[in-house]
C-alpha cells in the first residue's frame, strides 16, 4: 500500500480538524451557558418589566381622568369669573348712575349759584 503525498496532506488536515473540535469543546459548552444564562435574565427581566409597564399606564389613565377633572374645574373658575365680573359692572353701573347724576346735577347747582352770587355782586 503505497501512501501518496495526498493522503498525508489529507490525514494532516483530518488531525487539525479534530484537534480544532476538541480545543474548541470547552469554549463551546461555556458559551452555551453563558447563552442559557442571558435568555434567563431575558425572561426574568420580561416578567418584572411587564407589569411595570402595566403599572404605568394604569397610573396615565388615572392621571388623565385628574386632569380631565381639572379641566373642568378650571371651565367652571372661569365662568364664575366671567359672571362675577358682569355681576360687578352690572352693580356698579346700577349704584353708581344715580350718584354720578346726582354728582353732575350738584356741580350744575353750585355753578348756577356761583354764577348767580357773582352777577349779584356785580349789581352791587
Amino acid at each position: 500500500m503505497d501512501i501518496t503525498l495526498g493522503q498525508i496532506a489529507g490525514l494532516i488536515a483530518a488531525l487539525a480538524f479534530v484537534a480544532l473540535v476538541i480545543a474548541l469543546i470547552r469554549p463551546l459548552g461555556k458559551l452555551g451557558g453563558v447563552l442559557d444564562k442571558l435568555a434567563d435574565a431575558v425572561t426574568e427581566l420580561t416578567e418584572h418589566t411587564l407589569p411595570a409597564l402595566d403599572e404605568a399606564a394604569k397610573s396615565i389613565r388615572e392621571a388623565n381622568g385628574q386632569l380631565e377633572r381639572v379641566d373642568t374645574i378650571t371651565s367652571a373658575a372661569a365662568r364664575t369669573a366671567e359672571d362675577v365680573s358682569a355681576m360687578t359692572t352690572l352693580v356698579t353701573s346700577t349704584i353708581a348712575a344715580p350718584f354720578v347724576a346726582l354728582r353732575n346735577g350738584a356741580g350744575k347747582v353750585k355753578s348756577a349759584f356761583r354764577r348767580k352770587s357773582s352777577h349779584g355782586e356785580e349789581e352791587l
